[in-house]
């Protein structure tokens, strides 16, 4: 749960130190704002993938199951600045799969939290593993962090591409070159 009184305080005082008036007419709001902002944009600290991943359907047919292009945004834990993109799950069910919205639903479980992409990729994966209780998981991630595009470095449309396996992808390169196979690349 965001404290949302110690995060306006933290603005008020982030203000004061980078030379701004905190009582000035057009940041008097401020801080009430961004300690909204961050009970959003943090509102996945509180959540669980299995909450979402529990809702199945029982299949007859296990073939591989593909949600491409969900967006997602997410904080830097790093700069705390944002970083967004596409996820890209794949999924061999064992005889029940999971509703479309939940694998969204499950994505931004974890991209609600000051993340780092990798971890991001591996939580999904692993929520896909032990919630859904799938034969095999991958997950690609492509994303964009403003910590190297407006800071730093400063290469903007510099994307970040990450990629986890588990279970039968890991096992059988034929499978992952079919899931690629059926993303076009």
């Amino acid at each position: 749960m965001v404290d949302q009184e110690k995060v306006r305080q933290a603005v008020r005082l982030l203000l004061e130190g980078i030379g701004e008036d905190p009582t000035r007419e057009g940041l008097v709001e401020t801080p009430d704002r961004v300690a909204r902002m961050y009970a959003e944009l943090a509102g996945g600290m509180d959540q669980r993938a299995a909450d979402h991943l529990s809702k199945t359907f029982e299949v007859s047919d296990s073939g591989m199951v593909i949600e491409r292009d969900i967006m997602f945004y997410s904080l830097c834990e790093h700069h705390m600045l944002p970083f967004y993109g596409t996820v890209t799950i794949g999924y061999m069910p064992r005889g029940r799969v999971a509703g479309l919205s939940k694998l969204a639903r499950t994505v931004e479980v974890f991209a609600r939290r000051l993340q780092l992409q990798e971890r991001l990729t591996a939580q999904i994966a692993d929520a896909l593993m032990e919630d859904l209780d799938c034969a095999g998981a991958i997950v690609l991630v492509e994303a964009e962090h403003m910590c190297m595009t407006m800071r730093g470095v400063q290469k903007p449309g510099t994307k970040t591409t990450t990629l986890v396996r588990r279970g039968v992808f890991e096992d059988d390169p034929a499978l992952e070159a079919r899931f690629f196979r059926m993303l076009g690349r």
